[in-house]
Order: C-alpha cells, then structure tokens, then sequence
C-alpha cells in the first residue's frame, strides 16, 4: 500500500479524530514506507493513537483560516507526500439534511458549506507549498456520490448534495491550477462510500449490509485507489472501488 509514492512517505491526516480518520491513521502507521503521519483535528487524539514515534498530532479548526495557517507552519521543514482532508458535515443537533425546500435556510446553509467545502480548500490553500515536487505527491478530500448532479434521482440533502459539488469543482480548478506548479502532483475528491460512522448513523435503515462499510475497511479501499492514481487522474472523483463518478 502506498508503494507508489516511494520511500519516506510524510503523510497529512486532516480530521483524524473521525471515523475514517482514524481509521486512515491507524493503517498509515501499519504502511512500512509511511515515514511520519501528521494528524490535526479540533481536539487531540486518543493516547491508544499517540503511542507510534511516527505519529505527530495537533490541533486544527477548519472554519478558521488562521488555526489552518498554524498547523500548516507547524510542518514548515517537510516535505510533505500526501494530504488527506477527512472532515465533513451531514449533520448535527442543529442541522439536519434537507427534505424539501422548505426546510432550506441560510444558517444552516453556510454552516455545511464552511466545513465540506470553504474548509477543505483553505486546507489546501496552506498546506499545497508543503506538497513535495520531485515526485508523486496528492492531495484528497473526502467528497460523496450524492454530489453528482448526473446521478441525482432522489432529491433532498440541498446543502450537502451542493456542499460536495462546490468541492468536486473547487478540486478540479486546483487541479488546473497545480499542473504548473506541481505537475506531478494530483488533486482529487474520494467517496468512501457508506460508512458505519456517527455521520450516516440516522441514516442508514436504508443501506444494505453489504453495501455499509466499516471505517477500517473503507480506509483500506481508501489507500489502496490512492495508491492506483497518477497525474492523468487529477481533478476527478473517484469512489472506494476506483471508479470515476460523473459530475
């Protein structure tokens, strides 16, 4: 895993308390060639997390540009292989995914899109002077298939469907924008799929068993479409089995 990225491979995890970010980590520590893994998110992780040498873990507030620019020029120094923004809002106490129209507001609005995609992006904005250029480097964040506007049969989930899709499109302009300054470099959004997380938790009656992932298997499957992309794939999105999700 990770084999194509070389050796002494320095690897960002952005909101590695969460499910999957956790679960990212504890498998980036189990990677051989995964030289030092970097962690930021709103609180410390747990001690049974902290106990590798090659882990370094600190404290970042997406929704605030300055907490990213600190944690960013925490790591001024190393070269930085690959960056994996792991956030996101579905939902919380206060915001839920929309049913209809009518439950739209502007609140709530610009609370999923400053964490699915304002964030990521300053995220990015801080963190790509660090991405090494003499090899493959990328840079991911966790987007969703319901952000394809093609595959869009059931509506609802405004904030969220359009939160994704702002994202995909952010990704694919750094992407342009990254073949001048690191072209070797790819930029791309990842689905993990339905994850048995506390973010789909309310919603998954619907899911199938089989098709309702465990955080550590959806890191695995993570890692290994990571793993698989070179520079000709930057600025797409990719699901957990590898394919690419139409916009």
């Amino acid at each position: 895993m990770l084999a194509s990225f070389g050796q002494n491979v320095n690897v960002v995890v952005v909101g590695a308390s969460g499910g999957i970010g956790s679960a990212l980590v504890q498998m980036l520590l189990e990677v051989p060639q995964v030289e030092n893994v970097f962690t930021f998110s709103r609180r410390l992780l747990p001690s049974s997390l902290r106990h590798s040498p090659r882990l370094t873990d600190g404290i970042i507030d997406i929704t605030d540009e300055r907490s990213i620019e600190e944690a960013a020029s925490s790591l001024q120094g190393h070269s930085i292989d690959l960056v994996i923004v792991a956030t996101g809002l579905l939902h919380t106490e206060e915001v839920a995914p929309e049913k209809s129209i009518k439950t739209l507001t502007v609140d709530n609005f610009e609370a999923v899109f400053n964490i699915n995609t304002l964030g990521p992006m300053l995220v990015a904005k801080h963190f790509l002077p660090l991405l090494t250029k003499e090899r493959k480097s990328l840079f991911t964040a966790l987007s969703a298939r319901v952000s394809s506007i093609s595959d869009n049969r059931l509506g609802g989930w405004y904030s969220y469907r359009a939160s994704k899709a702002a994202l995909n499109m952010m990704l694919k302009t750094l992407a342009i924008e990254c073949l001048r300054t690191h072209p070797l470099s790819i930029i791309v959004g990842l689905h993990p799929g339905t994850v048995n997380t506390s973010l789909s938790q309310p919603f998954q009656k619907q899911v199938k068993p089989e098709q309702l992932f465990s955080p550590a298997s959806a890191a695995i499957s993570l890692l290994q479409v990571i793993d698989s992309l070179a520079p000709e794939d930057s600025g797409k999105l990719f699901a957990w089995d590898g394919r690419v999700i139409s916009p």
